[in-house]
């Protein structure tokens, strides 16, 4: 099999290198061969069976798509395969994506997130560059009409889509004492923590102190964090974004911070990448942004990728499989 591997990220599939052919199926070679992720494929490549795909420009994923006629199986390395969906691959063509390969550095940067929305580091941020000491801030802290904002401790956080990654984010904020709710689309109790479903959602958010969303982008979840949602919520609730950014209603979101119906937004995802320089959410109050750094770094790619490569020779059902019904 000829498997197309992006040069966006380096890629450990055999000790010869990208470029050789290794044994494969029946004695036959398999040959990996490295393309650029953000161009057209060249020609003499469109007989490749498997693409690999990781930061792919929109263009070079629907080229593919156009023209990969013996394509059997795309590997996007992302968690989320909104992109590989989009491009428009035939039906039969196997899609699995990179679900557990993000499961630590998204989770730490959502961490991150959370407990600079809790500390209030936007806000000693700002005071920082008005060179302004701002003593309101401890006052605030130690005051026990106030003091529960400004912790995990005993806080109440709900992570809505209760995947891989929150099977890593869950524990860390159960260790730093605050009580965790999944929801997801299946009621029950996950990775020692109980989960509710989307039904539940009005009377969880009702006690909920940070909201978390992990959501995937998919027509479902479109804007599903809206006016309703932010309603549901005590209004000094923080909600955090590490999923999708489609998932989330910005308008109704800029009002609700404007208007003081949120305590604040930490957000690694919009909806809009990268996210315009007029965009109201640049000047929202009580938002911290990042720029869609919270993965970016796949642990296990290679490995993902060799278990499926021979997944798929014996004919085994792949890892990671996204459904396309």
């Amino acid at each position: 099999m000829k498997i197309l591997v992006p040069d966006t990220l380096p890629l450990d599939l055999t000790s010869r290198g990208v470029g050789d052919p290794t044994p494969g199926e029946g004695g036959a070679q398999d040959v990996f061969v490295e393309y650029d992720a953000g161009a057209r494929l060249p020609v003499e490549h469109r007989d490749a069976e498997v693409l690999v795909a990781w930061a792919n420009s929109p263009e070079n994923l629907a080229d593919a798509a156009a023209h990969l006629p013996r394509l059997r199986w795309v590997q996007t390395l992302a968690a989320g395969p909104d992109a590989i969906l989009a491009a428009g691959f035939a039906p039969d063509v196997v899609v699995t994506n990179g679900r557990s390969l993000h499961d630590g550095p998204v989770a730490e940067h959502t961490l991150a997130l959370t407990l600079a929305a809790v500390r209030r580091l936007d806000r000693s941020g700002t005071a920082q560059r008005e060179h302004r000491w701002d003593s309101a801030l401890g006052r605030e802290q130690a005051d026990p009409a106030t003091s529960g904002r400004f912790t995990l401790h005993g806080a109440h956080v709900t992570i809505w889509g209760f995947g891989s990654i929150a099977a890593t984010l869950a524990p860390l904020y159960a260790a730093l004492g605050a009580r965790v709710t999944g929801v997801a689309s299946t009621a029950g109790d996950r990775f020692g923590f109980p989960v509710v479903t989307d039904a539940d959602l009005p009377r969880v958010l009702a006690t909920t102190d940070v909201l978390v969303s992990l959501l995937p982008a998919v027509p479902a979840t479109r804007h599903a964090f809206d006016a309703t949602r932010i309603a549901q919520l005590p209004d000094h609730a923080w909600f955090v974004n590490a999923g999708r950014g489609a998932t989330v209603d910005e308008v109704a979101l800029v009002a609700a911070l404007r208007e003081g119906r949120l305590g604040g937004a930490a957000l690694d995802v919009t909806e809009t990448e990268p996210l315009p320089e007029d965009s109201p959410l640049w000047d929202a109050p009580r938002t911290i942004i990042t720029p869609h750094v919270a993965g970016g770094r796949p642990q296990g790619a290679s490995a993902l990728v060799l278990e499926n490569l021979e997944n798929l020779r014996a004919g085994r059902p792949l890892r990671n499989v996204v459904p396309r019904g």
